[in-house]
């Protein structure tokens, strides 16, 4: 079923058999997420390896933790009951028992404040702090609960100076790097530096991965224009941000970044429990429907399955599920998004690309075909929300996957060709071939200088049958 939206699906090494990964592809995935929380950089190595064996036109996203507070791995749960206080300390080497928890971060007490809410395990559990003795914090809970070891520690409105790049996500984007994945979403990004840190990392390692910033917090939500200056994309994480934010302005914040991005060109990604029902049940709610359709309808590039893929009982039911939606909403879409476009690096590119969109309402060509070094140019008119197919000729197998996860684009990888005309006779015969063009169909084409990259220069409207005839066919 052909949709525009792109489809992110999360695995894990319990479930990475050719038969499972070639389901959920078919089914409508065409980005894979590894999340590193629950790997080692082993079975990360193991798993780039499996997934490109079984299809390397998939792109591969790895998920890192990034900058966290966590309950400290030492000792044993706590017992949390309303009227029972609990003493609180920053002590990665704290023994938690009783009624003493600690906490991975040495200070954490000194920067919480009187009167502030310190939320365990997602916000499952809430402590107020009520007293402060030097470090330690008196904190009393609102519910009853257990809190084990290593669970998240969230503090709303609270900053704190986290290292951008955690020791273990070191290691874990030199494998990425070295493996030659395709993206990296970096947790708890808050500023446009955890972003070039990370960067600088891939770059140090040969990598070729593009960095996706995750926006968890109200200091991601505040800075997000400057994240976007450096940011591939961005990826809207609504577990996190739900908690450190009022639960009520993240629909609102959700379509603020949604819009930025779009208008940047910058692929955005809205994940988080989008069909979290299917991880149990094969038919999801109507919310959850609603949910997934109201991203679409935002325009997003990519919605995400986490738990749903990764060990739900319906994973390829669930792809299927949202394929099947997005495929419905996408009817009802306005076919061009007529805006002016930020963070340009190419005025000529982009006047050319919104030149295209806007002229295919009329004249209904049965593709737009670029040709692309960079991706840059399918980005641009990917963010005019066309409807019609943008199929993207890249050089680069990289390139092509990276294409993989921005909206409406097929990418395909070809060799660079040294002239237009051998170009546009390559391009159209293997359209021809994969079924996707037929003679008599109209065809738009935007393409550059085929030498050092300038961008694109030029835009050609032709039926496939004349561009064919204008030469005899290259042969592949």
């Amino acid at each position: 079923m052909q949709k525009q939206t792109k489809i992110v699906g999360t695995i894990s090494n319990l479930r990475l058999d050719r038969d499972f990964l070639s389901g959920l592809i078919r089914a409508g995935v065409n980005v894979l997420r590894l999340n590193t929380a629950h790997q080692s950089p082993q079975e990360l190595a193991e798993a780039v390896d499996t997934i490109r064996a079984v299809d390397d036109r998939v792109a591969i996203l790895v998920d890192t933790k990034g900058p966290e507070i966590r309950v400290s791995s030492g000792g044993e749960p706590v017992e949390a009951t309303v009227g029972r206080p609990i003493h609180l300390k920053g002590d990665p080497e704290g023994l938690s028992g009783g009624d003493r928890l600690y906490v991975n971060l040495p200070g954490f007490g000194a920067r919480v404040p009187l009167g502030a809410s310190i939320l365990i395990d997602d916000g499952e559990l809430e402590l107020v702090v009520t007293a402060k003795d030097g470090e330690t914090l008196t904190c009393f809970p609102q519910s009853d609960g257990l809190i084990k070891l290593r669970k998240s520690v969230n503090i709303p409105s609270v900053p704190f100076d986290l290292p951008s790049v955690s020791e273990r996500d070191r290691e874990f984007i030199r494998v990425a790097s070295e493996k030659g994945v395709e993206f990296i979403a970096h947790s708890f990004v808050r500023c446009a530096e955890d972003v070039l840190a990370v960067r600088r990392l891939v770059e140090q390692h040969g990598g070729v991965a593009r960095v996706i910033a995750k926006i968890e917090n109200q200091e991601g939500v505040d800075h997000i224009d400057r994240i976007l200056d450096h940011a591939y994309g961005v990826m809207v994480a609504r577990g996190d941000l739900g908690i450190e934010i009022p639960e009520e302005r993240v629909p609102a914040v959700q379509r603020m970044i949604l819009q930025k991005c779009i208008e940047s060109s910058k692929p955005v990604i809205v994940a988080t429990q989008m069909l979290h029902t299917m991880i149990e049940n094969p038919r999801p709610t109507r919310a959850e429907i609603s949910d997934v359709a109201g991203a679409i309808y935002g325009e997003t590039d990519a919605v995400m399955l986490s738990g749903e893929t990764a060990y739900g009982k319906y994973p390829e039911e669930a792809v299927g599920t949202m394929t099947r939606i997005a495929s419905e909403v996408e009817r009802h879409l306005r076919p061009f998004r007529d805006h002016k476009l930020q963070r340009v690096d190419y005025v000529v590119t982009e006047t050319l690309a919104r030149s295209t969109v806007g002229a295919s309402v009329h004249i209904k060509p049965r593709a737009i075909i670029v040709d692309t070094l960079t991706g840059r140019t399918a980005r641009y008119v990917a963010a005019y929300r066309g409807r019609v197919p943008i199929f993207a000729m890249c050089y680069r197998r990289s390139v092509a996957r990276q294409l993989q996860l921005t909206y409406g684009v097929q990418p395909y990888f070809m060799e660079m060709r040294s002239s237009r005309e051998e170009f546009l006779q390559y391009a159209v015969s293997l359209l021809l071939d994969e079924g996707q063009l037929q003679h008599r169909d109209m065809v738009m084409v935007i393409g550059g200088s085929f030498g050092p990259s300038e961008g694109a220069t030029f835009l050609e409207i032709s039926q496939v049958s004349k561009i064919l005839s204008s030469r005899v066919r290259h042969e592949r």
